[in-house]
């Protein structure tokens, strides 16, 4: 028997076939405790997530938190679910053919497509659905701006575990991170101006809080470069929006257990801005290129809450880049910068400028 997996019929003479496929986190497939515990156990046992000794984090695992924690996290997955599905499921979606359309538009012949690293639609699932549509080369996008050992390096753990099983491999690269990547930055500053047509300018008692997700404080002190690389898009978005320092402030949500994770915390923040004085709070998450879970519950409600509980008058939360046709436009430009040296060139298609013009429409891209 054959260590490796069985190849698709290959046809000699093929032209080399070109793929991106943009991958996310992950979500449960509906807002269940039965779907919220199979998510959390794939997702919290992955040793990049939780480095934490297997025998003693395989104890808490399943002795405790998935018996516990999926029944709660179901409720809130619940209060933010889609008709379409999950919000991370149905965002990434949307922003995997918004991204086909523009690069056709611009002359490509590639195949775009995405993943999530747990849960359904698995990265090797889709990465073998595009090699056995003939896919030679193939580009992974993680979608996370800074990097992480545990987010954009378990995506080339997974995909590098998928080629291990293969006798004919594609072309495979990597994006590794986008933390101060210019369009990236231009799509902050925008959703922000934006927001602030609408609700008027910070006030001298007014504040913009930008949060990111946490990590435990080990990781920082093991060489992970995540804490640095937020500290750098929070600085330059704060220089692009012409912000003072007391203007604005940094720190990081969603801490977990007992062990000291990077600060300062959100929820403590939060508090202790409402306490100051501080009448409107602007809030948003740079780390998150798609809204989900954390951004909408977490911060948009549970955030909300505890501001205004702590004496805060007016609290804002401003979505992830989402559909928004700079964000659209600055993932294009990044994915071409990727792509060089790879012919993905072919004579203009205008069915390709209606397709990008139709998505764009059908789901709200703001321009």
């Amino acid at each position: 028997m054959s260590r490796y997996l069985p190849e698709p019929p290959h046809r000699h003479g093929t032209p080399s076939s070109t793929a991106i496929l943009i991958v996310n986190l992950g979500t449960p497939d509906e807002a269940s405790a039965p779907a919220l515990r199979r998510y959390l156990k794939e997702f919290l046992s992955d040793p990049r997530v939780v480095e934490i000794p297997k025998v003693i984090w395989w104890l808490i695992l399943n002795g405790i938190i998935l018996n516990i924690r999926p029944k709660k996290s179901a409720a809130k997955y619940a209060s933010v679910w889609m008709k379409e599905g999950s919000p991370l499921r149905v965002h990434t979606e949307r922003q995997a053919k918004l991204l086909k359309g523009l690069l056709g538009e611009r002359g490509h012949h590639v195949t775009v497509d995405w993943a999530m690293r747990y849960g359904t639609r698995s990265v090797p699932e889709m990465l073998a659905h595009l090699k056995a549509n003939g896919a030679t080369r193939i580009l992974l996008v993680p979608m996370y701006p800074q990097y992480a050992a545990s987010t954009t390096a378990t995506v080339v753990d997974e995909a590098c575990r998928w080629l291990l099983q293969l006798r004919n491999q594609p072309e495979m690269r990597f994006v590794r991170n986008f933390h101060d990547d210019e369009g990236y930055l231009a799509a902050l500053e925008k959703s922000v101006r934006q927001h602030w047509q609408t609700a008027g300018p910070l006030g001298p008692d007014d504040r913009l809080l930008i949060s990111f997700h946490g990590l435990p404080k080990r990781s920082l002190d093991l060489g992970d470069p995540y804490f640095c690389e937020c500290h750098k898009t929070g600085r330059l978005l704060a220089e692009r929006l012409q912000l003072k320092p007391e203007q604005y402030r940094l720190c990081f949500q969603s801490r977990f257990g007992k062990a000291e994770w990077l600060q300062p915390y959100t929820a403590p923040t939060l508090h202790a801005l409402g306490k100051e004085g501080t009448k409107r709070l602007d809030v948003i998450c740079p780390g998150f290129t798609a809204d989900c879970l954390e951004t909408l519950e977490e911060i948009a409600q549970e955030g909300r809450d505890d501001f205004i509980a702590a004496g805060g008058q007016a609290y804002h939360y401003i979505p992830a880049l989402n559909e928004d046709a700079t964000w659209i436009a600055a993932l294009a430009n990044l994915v071409e910068r990727q792509l060089g040296g790879w012919d993905t060139r072919q004579p203009f298609d205008p069915r390709q400028l209606e397709i990008g013009a139709r998505e764009a429409f059908k789901h709200g891209a703001r321009t």
